[in-house]
């Protein structure tokens, strides 16, 4: 280790160590081993107190915290450069730029993540969520910026990876903890109110409350099951007494020290024999784990891991106490200033007020305007002269409040990036999208520089608030709330003014102004829905969809449990791998959906369609989405809603329910399975789950969700193909293909899975595995290890080491993925709005390098495989054949439909050679042909012996 400058003790087992020479060690030893190793190494001197370990750990996060800043603020000017760019016609260039920005910010946010888990103090904590959402809003904007410069949601570009130094583990995106972890009370109390219902209604078991046992009641247990194992143990010596007794007396005619001494041999031969084998395996497996080729065993054993997931335990406690204290402060101080000091800021804001209304009157001759709240009241009126008074610096609206309260034109007119069109823009250079997060970031680092970054924390060790912080916000927010009772009471007082000087004049009295400006006609005013149940409350709405089974408790499936990494090189955009396709899903659905700021700015996408062969883990992936997020799960799928809320009456109710709802208990999943039957146009006669009843309610349903709204449509199929694409266009905005897996995804599912179980050899051959089950999805190898390794089967695999066999002959008994259907889904693929766009884009690309000079070399007998190279219009023919025929055949891929140039063809012969001669023959062989087709020519097309000497000059 190098120098320590700060150690830390919790109790009397363990010391934690802050090394200040790397700056970045963070290390936890035993008190012995410190005494041992560590302080004799230590040149610099260590300071010991014996605190609880945030002494150590809250400076490492804030260390943490300084180095992510830097690297944001230079992340900050590159970004606002890339927005100040021109239109760029060159989509390689500028899909490097965004991928580097891009994986620069899902850095970053990761690393703010992490930080914002741990940290303690509660006003920093605001300020990095604030970072941490503004941050991932940003990347989902760069991303979106990718979809259109790719025109493909799978996004590749191995030479910025190098460039930065990126691992796979690095780039995938770390779906933030707060999501959960901070509505855990709210989310345990809805489990136990699902729970009460299906137990109400018997659609679930309850569980049956063992009751705790006393003292003497546990001893008396006890006292039996050990009298009962002795008396066993007795009983079975007394056995082998017996029948020792019984083989009676041994040979005397046999000598006893000979065979002692063979008993002797036998067992040093055996236990040497035995002693070596197990060393040599130990020694192979250990060469094994040093290699890499077998994971390191999973001890049983207290590890560090475990520590430090205590430790974050005890600092997550930490955090809940602090952050009470802090709110139960800002209470505290608001009323103190209100008491002490809102008397005499009530005067100081009217007497400014009146002073600036007679400076005002003195200057122009007539009393000002005042202005309404919504235009900033007095503080809009005094800066708007010059005369801005301390206390109205001291609240300033954000830039994203001054956009919220701007006007709703506005609004309409500034569209969000998820709402673009696919369609548009095809051969228009890029231009970024203005960012929604930008500002914030830029702010968010302006407060980092101006009260965090040279903040003297040495007298606040425990990271608790900070007074005086706390009293400057209150203070603003107390003068905020002064000032708009004073300006009521000063827009009455003018009024009092206006009416009494122009009484004074002999002038008409003035009518009272509306308060409300009339709305211009009734364009662009949006009809509100009738609310069908308006004395009912949100807990009797929410039983009525969980007794009907509309709303369900889903099995808690955390993202990880998507097996797969992300890829290790680029690949085709078709065939992403299983981390590819998870890293989209936390993207498109649990970031949104987890944060209000990254849906009510980002871009917006309300509905998905995941469409994959069976077993590829989609309705796995939409229970990940409603874990993540802690999500209420609404299943609107044919065969849940058959025979509920019947009748035309019926439907609009269920969909009256459903849209109210999830609104209230937002965030909300609605799920759609088996999502192409809505839109097919002939139903087998099989079906009787009824599934275009909510044909024309789908795109109804999405078009009400508002952009403020944490609410989104999944949509899962199994064969899209079978549906309309233009009406599923109109219900799904963004289209998730997850391929069958490759020969790597594969492998890996095999070797993860079937490392949950204890008993399996770590030598197993997982490789095998995955090319004998190529073809297979990775939900047909997770059956299949489930069918076979039963309980029982677990139970034996000490003994019968599991085999090869075992698993191939249950996979046999599944269907794997066909070539056609793979085909099938492919071609759907390409229907899709980023497919027509994609493939446009790859014709007018193919157009351009056709119109290039390109020469492309082909052998003679290529020429008859049915090629089609109507793209060449100029045909160089440099070997000759002895069939005229298959140099006819050559130039017809060129000569043929579908050409729009002229042809060209030039035949080269070398003079006084043998091509000379094959071309005679081939004139011959041409004159033979015209006459054997015609009729006039009986002579055969045979080569004849003149013919053969004549070719070879003989």
């Amino acid at each position: 280790m190098a120098t320590f400058s700060r150690v830390c003790c919790r109790g009397t087992d363990n010391l934690f160590i802050y090394c200040q020479y790397p700056r970045r060690t963070f290390v936890c030893f035993s008190v012995h081993s410190i005494i041992k190793r560590s302080f004799r190494k230590c040149p610099c001197p260590c300071l010991i107190a014996s605190n609880k370990p945030t002494k150590m750990s809250n400076r490492t996060f804030n260390l943490l915290w300084t180095g992510a800043q830097k690297d944001l603020e230079k992340l900050a000017v590159n970004d606002f450069e890339y927005q100040a760019i021109e239109a760029q016609h060159d989509r390689t260039e500028i899909q490097g730029q965004v991928f580097e920005l891009y994986l620069r910010y899902l850095v970053i946010s990761n690393r703010l993540e992490e930080i914002y888990d741990q940290i303690v103090q509660p006003q920093k904590r605001i300020l990095i969520r604030k970072l941490l959402d503004n941050c991932l809003g940003r990347m989902l904007e760069l991303k979106h910026d990718l979809v259109i410069i790719d025109m493909t949601e799978f996004s590749y570009n191995d030479a910025i990876v190098e460039k930065l130094g990126l691992t796979p583990l690095s780039m995938e995106v770390a779906v933030p903890r707060y999501f959960r972890r901070e509505r855990e009370e709210q989310l345990n109390e809805r489990k136990k109110f699902m729970d009460d219902i299906l137990k109400k209604i018997g659609a679930l078991d309850e569980e049956v409350v063992e009751e705790e046992l006393s003292e003497l009641e546990a001893i008396r247990i006890i006292q039996t099951h050990e009298r009962a194992r002795q008396g066993r143990l007795r009983a079975q010596f007394m056995k082998e007494l017996k029948l020792l007794k019984e083989k009676g007396k041994p040979d005397s005619s046999r000598d006893k020290s000979t065979t002692g001494l063979n008993a002797a041999m036998k067992i040093q031969k055996t236990w040497r024999g035995y002693a070596t084998r197990r060393q040599t395996r130990r020694k192979k497996m250990e060469e094994m784990i040093l290699i890499g080729m077998v994971p390191a065993p999973v001890t049983s054993a207290r590890t560090a891991l475990d520590e430090l997931e205590d430790l974050k335990q005890f600092r997550y406690k930490q955090q809940k106490t602090f952050q009470d204290d802090y709110e139960r402060s800002l209470v505290r101080v608001k009323e103190e200033i209100s008491v002490k000091q809102g008397a005499a800021m009530t005067e100081d804001i009217a007497d400014e007020i009146r002073t600036w209304f007679k400076e005002y009157q003195k200057r122009t001759g007539r009393l000002p305007d005042f202005p309404s709240e919504e235009a900033g009241g007095s503080r809009h009126l005094l800066s708007r002269q010059g005369t801005e008074s301390e206390m109205s610096r001291s609240s300033v609206l954000s830039s994203r409040e001054s956009k919220l309260k701007g006007s709703g034109k506005e609004k309409l007119a500034q569209k969000k990036p998820g709402e673009l069109s696919l369609e548009e823009g095809l051969d228009k250079a890029f231009k970024p999208m203005q960012s929604s997060f930008l500002p914030e970031i830029k702010s968010g680092i302006e407060e980092y520089t101006e009260v965090w970054k040279g903040k003297d924390e040495s007298q606040n060790l425990r990271q608790t608030y900070y007074d005086d912080m706390i009293y400057e916000e209150k203070y603003a927010d107390v003068e905020a709330e002064l000032r708009r009772i004073v300006d009521e009471i000063m827009r009455q007082e003018l009024e009092l003014l206006q009416i009494a000087l122009e009484r004074d004049r002999g002038g008409k009295k003035l009518k009272k102004s509306s308060k409300k400006a009339r709305r211009s006609g009734k364009k662009g005013k949006k009809k509100k829905d009738k609310d069908l149940t308006p004395d009912r409350t949100t807990e009797s709405l929410f039983e009525e969809l969980v007794t009907n089974g509309i709303i369900k408790k889903y099995p808690e499936t955390p993202i990880k449990s998507y097996v797969g990494d992300l890829s290790y090189a680029a690949r085709s955009a078709l065939n992403p791998s299983p981390g590819d396709v998870r890293q989209l899903i936390k993207q498109y659905c649990i970031l949104p959906l987890g944060s209000e700021t990254i849906r009510n700015f980002g871009p917006c996408i309300k509905s998905l369609l995941i469409a994959g062969p069976k077993g590829s883990g989609k309705t796995s992936l939409v229970h990940a989405i409603c874990t993540e997020t802690g999500s209420v799960l609404f299943d609107i799928s044919p065969p849940n809603i058959v025979g509920k809320y019947p009748g035309k009456s019926g439907l609009i109710m269920l969909m009256h329910l459903i849209s109210k709802v999830s609104r209230l208990l937002q965030p909300s999943v609605i799920y759609f399975g088996d999502a192409e039957k809505p839109f097919m146009k002939k139903i087998p006669k099989t079906d009787r789950t009824d599934p275009k009843r909510l044909k024309k309610d789908l795109p109804k349903l999405v078009k009400n969700i508002q952009p403020e709204d944490r609410i989104m449509l999944i949509g899962t199929s199994d064969c899209p193909w079978e549906g309309d694409m233009k009406l599923m266009v109109q219900t799904y905005q963004r289209f998730i293909y997850i391929p069958r897996p490759d020969y790597g995804a594969l492998s890996f599912a095999w070797k993860e899975l079937l490392s949950h179980y204890s008993g399996v050899h770590r030598q197993f051959d997982t490789g095998a595995m995955a090319k004998i089950s190529d073809g297979y999805t990775i939900g047909s190898v997770v059956r299949c290890i489930r069918e076979v390794i039963t309980c029982k089967r677990m139970l034996q695999l000490r003994v019968h080491p599991l085999t090869h066999l075992e698993l191939i002959n249950a996979l046999s008994a599944l269907e794997p993925v066909y070539k056609e259907e793979e085909e099938a889904f492919l071609y759907w693929w390409c229907k899709t709005p980023l497919g027509r766009r994609r493939s446009k884009q790859m014709e007018k690309d193919h157009e351009a390098m056709m119109e290039m000079e390109n020469v492309m070399l082909l052998s003679l007998t290529a020429g008859g495989v049915g090629l089609n190279l109507v793209g060449a219009n100029h045909l160089l023919l440099l070997d000759p054949h002895w069939n005229p025929q298959l140099e006819a055949q050559a130039q017809d891929r060129v000569y043929r439909v579908g050409q729009t140039k002229p042809v060209y063809i030039w035949k080269f012969m070398c003079a006084e050679t043998v091509e000379q001669k094959i071309h005679a023959l081939q004139e011959h062989k041409l004159g033979i042909a015209d006459g054997v087709l015609t009729g006039t020519v009986n002579k055969g097309s045979k080569l004849t012996i003149d013919d053969l000497k004549s070719l070879f000059g003989l």
